[in-house]
């Protein structure tokens, strides 16, 4: 089986995965790099939850949506989701056979997690996703499950993404476009 390298991008709410996750598709797509991007959460947006954070509902949307990916002709994957557990590589790996997973966990200060969330969330959700960013920034700490990390603060997105992009061995000098 030919390995699939597959990118999540992980880290604590607020911390800015899926606006890196949109940055990195830009330069993969300027380097014409076949690949797919998926924002975990959103294959997850449905009811009754079914597993963790509704994983199981997230694994079977991933694994569906891959598969169109990869008849479509990519070759690599980059995922924005939270990587807190064990079970969420075991996960990836069921739901893209083949994958070899680099996790890259972003981070920023909590006053900066916390000044985006306010930003963004509206009604009910606002003091969930409060709580939750310094909740889960413990725990991500403590799981240690990613490779590297990457400071998403204070300097532009695409700094960021290339940084991620080059962290993760995926830019090729010989990769035509631009950075």
């Amino acid at each position: 089986m030919v390995p699939i390298p597959l990118l999540a991008l992980s880290g604590s709410v607020g911390v800015g995965k899926t606006t890196v996750l949109v940055e990195i598709h830009d330069v993969l797509v300027r380097r014409r790099v076949p690949h797919g991007c998926i924002e975990r959460d959103a294959l997850a947006y449905s009811w009754p939850e079914r597993g963790y954070f509704n994983e199981v509902a997230a694994l079977e949307n991933l694994a569906a949506v891959w598969a169109n990916f990869r008849a479509a002709g990519a070759e690599r994957l980059v995922v924005a989701g939270v990587v807190e557990r064990p079970e969420d590589l075991a996960g990836f790996r069921r739901a893209v056979p083949g994958a070899r997973i680099t996790v890259c966990r972003l981070v920023a200060s909590e006053a900066a997690r916390l000044e985006r969330l306010r930003d963004r969330e509206r009604g009910a959700g606002l003091e969930w996703h409060l709580h939750r960013t310094v909740e889960l920034e413990r725990v991500l700490e403590a799981a240690r499950l990613d490779h590297f990390t990457v400071v998403n603060e204070d300097r532009p997105v695409r700094d960021v993404a290339l940084e991620v992009l080059a962290r993760a061995g995926w830019l090729d000098p010989e990769m035509p476009g631009q950075a």
